[in-house]
């Protein structure tokens, strides 16, 4: 899979999650709780450090130590701050080995070709009986069925989707580019990389309509949200 449409929609990545504020601040509160007492994380797939910048913000939570294959996209993550290793997971090499705690997926496996190979290869850079946590729009739920609605299509402006889709949704360039999967699925892959005892934390449970009306508060489990946390223990 290509970068193309991170390397040259980079600022319009920020700005949907700014306009979407609602959005970003119900993601954000998700991934918080699951980085609670993290110790040091490495977020793979960080984008342009934006979560990393509100977590150290609105929680206090520090994340400084990011991989990114978009370049336009690192070096905004650059300018927040960020330690940013422009590389893909699965072909991820960089000094570390065994120093992190914990593994940060957020939004990313969607885009992410290889994702068994990807949990595999990362897993050397926790230390033994560190944490994954992976964050992402699960393909059973409504955002994803909306989404690969629109990717068939090939467009936000059409008929079958008037009055479902959100006022500002994502941009169908992102939407082109993924492949969403089951939470099933990226249970398996994780189990494959030698991950267990497995928990699960959820938000986004309104419709995509009214996703944006207000922030939601994450709840356990994993069978009702649209954004979902799958989190595991290197065993």
């Amino acid at each position: 899979m290509g970068y193309k449409a991170y390397d040259e929609y980079a600022e319009q990545y920020d700005s949907w999650f700014l306009q979407n504020e609602n959005v970003l601040l119900t993601e954000l509160a998700l991934v918080a709780k699951c980085l609670r007492g993290a110790g040091r994380v490495l977020s793979i797939g960080c984008g342009s450090g934006l979560f990393e910048q509100l977590l150290e913000r609105n929680y206090g939570i520090v994340v400084k130590d990011g991989v990114e294959p978009s370049v336009s996209m690192a070096e905004i993550a650059r300018r927040r701050g960020m330690n940013v290793t422009i590389a893909t997971a699965e072909e991820l090499d960089m000094p570390g080995e065994g120093e992190f705690d914990t593994l940060l997926f957020n939004g990313c496996p969607c885009y992410i070709n290889d994702l068994h190979k990807a949990f595999c290869n990362t897993r050397r850079y926790l230390r033994p009986g560190g944490r994954v946590v992976v964050i992402d729009v699960p393909k059973e739920c409504s955002y994803a069925m909306l989404y690969n609605l629109a990717m068939t299509l090939g467009t936000w402006s059409h008929p079958l989707l008037e009055g479902i889709k959100p006022p500002m949704p994502y941009p169908i360039e992102f939407v082109a580019m993924a492949n969403w999967r089951t939470t099933a699925e990226k249970v398996e892959l994780l189990k494959a990389a030698g991950y267990g005892s497995f928990t699960f934390s959820q938000t986004l449970t309104a419709v995509p309509l009214h996703s944006n009306d207000s922030v939601e508060e994450p709840l356990d489990g994993c069978d009702k949200g649209s954004y979902v946390a799958v989190c595991a223990e290197l065993q």
